[in-house]
């Protein structure tokens, strides 16, 4: 890693002090390196990805359905008898424990699939309630790293109180409350992390809280085995309380957004940010502060900024195609593992594969962005991945299943790198005022993408495979829609609605 050094200074002693810096300038000035500290910085921000995804499958161990033993032979074979059929002094959860999972305890293993499943759809439900009341919260609220702070400690705190839950209602709502409350972690601090890097350097440090969150599905999975033989909620404790020293970490140790602090007219604690970030550049930034816009010149319109998002037409019209792209990544990336099943392959190595797939595109997706232009590794990741997808269905056709499942990974690996893409790109093409409300779109079209997906991937049963031919068409037709939006290699982050509403109008001037 490199760090940024003193010719800097030089360099700033070269030009016209007469003319006033702008805050752009002066960040990328000084983070044009990447140091150590920034390092930390973004990994102290990262690590809530592990811990927000330990949340979302945690039900697949927690509220599993246990395996049982007869101890009455004469009446019963695990193998065949229904358990509901049975009177209960004739059988036993294996490992005699009552409390290993929520099915076992609460007794719902003769209850209807909808309260079985019901935890994990309140969970899936407060998401999205939560991602729809959050998104109103104006971006002058508090700040990212506040917001980022309360809502990993409330989603730490309700999955501790889940140990103390005394029937499936108060399990339910808790996981309701965890699902409001991880709702937005994603959001805050992958923008937390975006607005603390240079421009240079935003494609690899975006990278991290996503390997992190690929490798928090993988530590589950570890943590559960260890505990395997404990109760269920020893497994929420696990998870959870980590989750709670990670939020006070943040609190204490976190910098806050230098670019929110500019947009609230807090150029001087900006500045001290920009300090600690890169100590290295330390007098420079001393003597380039003064030169920047005093608080009464900076334009704070935080409070109508959501709305100019849908008035203005380049806005609304940017926002709309994003929304239309991940509808359609979130039906492929979703969707493929779902319908995986109706190949004829083992379903543990498939999902295991799927799993481990992802790790390569955290590597691979920087080496997009800095070699080539968004829009065209975007609008060809999509193109590729959409075909990928159909020739998956017409290789089941004929039987070539083994084939069939190296492009159905194929096709997973382009959502993937789709959707890592397109969360640098939302960075760049919408400005700090505005850029957790849209973020948090991108990420709604997403869920709603795999939303669509079940009752996709249950035509699958019918007609071998179908599915993959839907998502395949689906991705690459709406990938095309990558074709209206702008192109931002190389840009720096614009403040303001205004000041993106310049740098849109410049370029279509240079391009004329």
């Amino acid at each position: 890693m490199e760090d940024s050094s003193a010719p800097l200074l030089t360099n700033i002693e070269d030009e016209d002090t007469s003319q006033p810096l702008t805050f752009d300038k002066i960040f990328e000035q000084s983070l044009s390196g990447f140091s150590f500290s920034q390092f930390l910085q973004i990994l102290l921000v990262a690590v809530a990805f592990t811990f927000d995804a330990q949340q979302i499958f945690i039900t697949v161990f927690t509220d599993a359905y246990p395996t049982w033993h007869c101890l009455d032979h004469t009446v019963c074979n695990p193998t065949t008898t229904d358990i509901c059929e049975l009177p209960r002094s004739a059988w036993e959860w294996d490992g005699g424990s009552k409390g290993k999972t929520v099915i076992s305890e609460f007794e719902l293993e003769c209850s209807s699939s909808f309260l079985r499943g019901l935890p994990t759809s309140a969970f899936y439900l407060g998401s999205i309630v939560g991602g729809v009341f959050m998104a109103m919260i104006p971006d002058s609220f508090l700040g990212r790293k506040q917001l980022l702070f309360f809502t990993t400690l409330a989603m730490s705190c309700a999955g501790i109180s889940i140990y103390f839950s005394t029937n499936i209602w108060i399990y339910v709502l808790l996981k309701f409350i965890i699902g409001f409350a991880r709702s937005q972690i994603g959001t805050y601090g992958f923008n937390l992390i975006g607005e603390r890097v240079s421009t240079k350097w935003r494609p690899r440090a975006a990278m991290i809280p996503f390997t992190l969150f690929v490798l928090g599905l993988m530590s589950l999975s570890g943590i559960a085995y260890l505990v395997r033989h404990a109760s269920w909620r020893v497994l929420y404790l696990c998870t959870s309380v980590p989750a709670g020293i990670n939020s006070i970490f943040i609190y204490f140790f976190a910098l806050e957004s230098p670019r929110w602090l500019h947009v609230q007219g807090k150029n001087e604690e900006a500045i001290e940010v920009l300090k600690k970030i890169s100590p290295a550049n330390r007098g420079y930034l001393e003597s380039v502060s003064s030169r920047l816009p005093s608080k009464d010149d900076v334009e704070n319109t935080q409070t109508s900024s959501i709305k100019d998002l849908f008035i203005r037409k380049w806005a609304f019209r940017r926002i709309l195609v994003v929304m239309i792209i991940m509808f359609g990544l979130g039906m492929m990336y979703y969707g493929v593992p779902l319908a995986v099943r109706d190949i004829d392959v083992n379903v543990y190595l498939s999902e295991a594969l799927n799993a481990a797939v992802e790790l390569p595109t955290f590597v691979i997706t920087p080496i997009l962005l800095e070699r080539f232009n968004r829009r065209s590794s975007l609008l060809v990741n999509c193109l590729v991945g959409g075909a990928l997808g159909v020739l998956c269905f017409v290789l089941t056709l004929f039987g070539q299943t083994n084939i069939a499942f190296v492009f159905e990974l194929g096709s997973f690996f382009c959502a993937r790198i789709g959707f890592n893409l397109m969360a640098v790109y939302m960075i760049e093409m919408f400005p700090t005022s505005v850029r957790n409300f849209a973020t948090t779109m991108l990420r709604m079209s997403l869920v709603l993408g795999g939303a669509a997906c079940p009752i996709i991937a249950s035509v699958g049963r019918n007609v071998p495979s179908l599915s993959f031919a839907v998502f395949g068409v689906t991705v690459a037709g709406l990938g095309l829609f990558t074709l209206f939006l702008p192109e931002t290699k190389g840009s720096s982050l614009c403040d303001t609605m205004e000041a993106q509403e310049l740098r849109e109008q410049a370029m279509e001037t240079s391009n004329i």
